[in-house]
């Protein structure tokens, strides 16, 4: 007969991924390792407000019972509903455990101390996640630059364009559609490449009479 004594309280998992395509195995085997009694998961973004998974496992908790998360980010949104959820769980008598960060918060702490380091981590979280994305926005703005820098590829070549001009000057401008589904451009781009042929062709005009 096995001498390991089962807590009262029930052991509840919550996991979260941010989308369809992102995998929770990662959590669910830590989570599964600690022989949860219940397990709640959601797939939606860390800003979304709308986590029924979540919600579930607050409503299911009670007094005595234990609700384990993978970290500290895949509870909350941000550090204020981090807060929110910890508070109204211990007040409860729920105990809230985050396996990477390794810290359990109790409604029997005496001192501010664990709340004072969540306050931290939870800080800090977010303050990595502005760098992220202030370091995607900067590589999009470098991007841009460098797509700007190198010009927008013409859809024809010089030949091709050569090509268009002449069938456009033999049909006296007329079938422009046509022309345009020919060479598998837009009437727009037609004109542009139109109007350039015939900016290049004056400007040689007035440089032979110079």
């Amino acid at each position: 007969m096995s001498n390991t004594t089962k807590a009262a309280g029930h052991i509840i998992g919550y996991a979260r991924v941010s989308t369809v395509d992102q995998d929770t195995a990662r959590q669910l085997e830590a989570l599964n390792e600690l022989g949860v009694d219940r397990l709640f998961e959601d797939r939606a973004s860390g800003k979304d407000t709308n986590r029924p998974k979540l919600d579930e496992a607050m409503q299911y908790a009670r007094a005595g019972d234990t609700l384990v998360v993978h970290s500290l980010d895949r509870l909350a949104r941000n550090l204020v509903d981090l807060l929110r959820i910890v508070d109204d769980l211990t007040a409860r008598g729920v105990t809230v455990k985050f396996l990477k960060e390794n810290l359990a918060f109790t409604s029997s702490e005496s001192d501010h101390l664990s709340k004072l380091m969540l306050q931290m981590l939870g800080a800090f979280a977010q303050f990595e996640r502005s760098l992220i994305r202030e370091r995607q926005r900067e590589g999009i703005a470098i991007a841009k630059k460098a797509g700007a820098f190198k010009g927008r590829k013409q859809a024809l070549t010089e030949e091709q364009i050569k090509n268009l001009v002449a069938l456009d000057t033999s049909q006296h401008g007329k079938n422009r559609s046509a022309l345009a589904a020919k060479f598998g451009i837009s009437r727009n781009s037609l004109y542009r490449y139109l109007d350039k042929s015939e900016n290049a062709t004056q400007q040689q005009i007035i440089n032979t009479h110079n």
